[in-house]
């Protein structure tokens, strides 16, 4: 999502003279959530029990009885605040792009579009290589797009219409679809994550991708390899399994649009719009259905909406009770090796991205710890770029309450944590991060350029 506006120097710092007392205690509404999801799924046998809006409006009620540390906050304050933290730009942002989805989802499931897809990829591809096929569109659109909100709002319907067709879970295609995602807004050039990392450590864009790749290749591999030896069955689909070119025409001017770097508002609108015009033409709807549609489209994600705001306010609530800041003192306060240095950073990143569900705020926030570890234990700024990047990417295409897991749950009214085990990618990105670690890769014999890269 091209959401992200590049932050100034100032801007980076403020992390860092930030006047808020630490205190473990502003932490506890995300841990909160965690507890209601987990005792609840554990009682009833069934870990997507527990309704997440509901838990999250438990938490934010729970977040706004705190008050920092030796202050005392009025009711009205902290309402204030989490307001104004649900009410973020980017947040509202999001609630567009949520709304514009769903109305883009129920107009071409209600003109064929998804069918029609499906029906043409299983009479293009072989049926052994259906799911890596996925896989790697999703990489190569994500990688072109710099963003996997965009990706996952334009395939996940393809996905699931795959995993129906195929009688596969959908809750994998569409975390074959979160993979495939992440893997591109992880190494893109154009990624608002990417720009953060290299712009926070002083880096070309260049050297960060050079030292993702030895990361995010091994993991695509594996990844390929395992959906693979899925057994997939299509001999009797693609018999006698016909399309209509016209119908596939909204997906096509989505794909197209976002790779030639529209905004995603721009892209959801012209997508809507290119299937609103197959249907009226083909007859699929009348003007009025249309909009009835797209109405129902956009009453799908209103859940979503309303997990995006109460998150945003939550985070809100986090930072001004001190959570944040004292999670960066504990991560940081034992380094004491070059290696540890880097495990820190790792694990501040990681542990931001769970706490926010925003990989692009976690990068800004832990970029300048990073960047002073890097000055005080000789870590490679190039390295820290890769590993700000390489596990903010990981944990957002895992944690359920982060948006690429509900966008694409949404598509099929399913709960996010129903996706999560089937995200492979994420979870061996995160392997291969730490083996990165471990082991010290990749290594840069030559010294960094002085000059900042023009393009970050």
């Amino acid at each position: 999502m091209k959401s992200f506006e590049r932050p100034s120097k100032r801007e980076y710092s403020v992390h860092q003279n930030n006047p808020i007392a630490p205190n473990p205690i502003g932490l506890t509404p995300i841990l909160l959530f965690v507890v209601l999801v987990v005792v609840t799924g554990i009682t009833t046998n069934d870990i997507t029990a527990m309704p997440i809006l509901v838990a999250f409006f438990i938490s934010a009620g729970y977040g706004l009885c705190l008050n920092p540390k030796g202050k005392k906050v009025s009711f009205s304050e902290k309402v204030q605040t989490f307001c104004k933290g649900g009410g973020d730009k980017n947040i509202i942002l999001l609630v567009l792009i949520f709304l514009l989805a769903g109305a883009f989802y129920a107009v071409t499931i209600d003109i064929g579009a998804r069918d029609a897809t499906v029906n043409m990829a299983l009479q293009f591809v072989p049926s052994s290589l259906i799911l890596p096929g996925l896989f790697l569109i999703c990489c190569f659109i994500s990688f072109s797009m710099g963003t996997s909100m965009g990706t996952i709002t334009a395939l996940s319907p393809i996905g699931a219409g795959l995993a129906t067709s195929l009688g596969l879970p959908v809750e994998m295609a569409l975390g074959i679809v979160v993979g495939g995602a992440m893997f591109g807004d992880n190494l893109s050039f154009v990624s608002d994550t990417t720009i953060a990392a290299t712009r926070t450590q002083g880096v070309q864009l260049k050297d960060k991708f050079r030292a993702n790749l030895m990361v995010a290749l091994p993991a695509c591999i594996v990844t390929m390899g395992l959906l693979l030896l899925i057994d997939v069955d299509t001999s009797g689909i693609i018999e006698g399994s016909d399309y209509d070119f016209w119908r596939i025409l909204p997906y096509l001017c989505i794909i197209g649009f976002a790779l030639t770097g529209f905004n995603v508002i721009s892209v959801l609108a012209v997508g809507i719009a290119s299937a609103c015009l197959v249907g009226l033409l083909q007859g699929s709807f009348t003007p009025l259905s249309m909009m009835q549609s797209i109405q129902k489209g956009m009453g799908w994600m209103q859940d979503l909406a309303m997990i995006a705001i109460t998150i945003g306010g939550i985070v809100a609530l986090m930072h001004a009770n001190g959570g944040i800041t004292w999670l960066i003192q504990r991560l940081t306060r034992k380094v004491t090796t070059k290696k540890g240095a880097e495990f820190s950073i790792a694990g501040l990143v990681s542990f931001l991205d769970i706490t926010t569900a925003n990989n692009t705020i976690a990068i800004v926030t832990a970029g300048p710890i990073a960047k002073d570890l890097n000055d005080k234990y000789g870590v490679d700024p190039r390295r820290t770029a890769s590993l700000l990047d390489i596990f903010s990417c990981s944990f957002q295409g895992l944690v359920p309450y982060g948006a690429q897991l509900l966008s694409a749950a949404a598509v099929v009214g399913i709960s996010p944590l129903a996706i999560t085990p089937y995200c492979w990618y994420p979870m061996l990105s995160f392997v291969f991060g730490i083996a990165a670690i471990f082991f010290g890769f990749p290594r840069f014999n030559d010294p960094q350029d002085d000059e900042l890269s023009a393009a970050s």
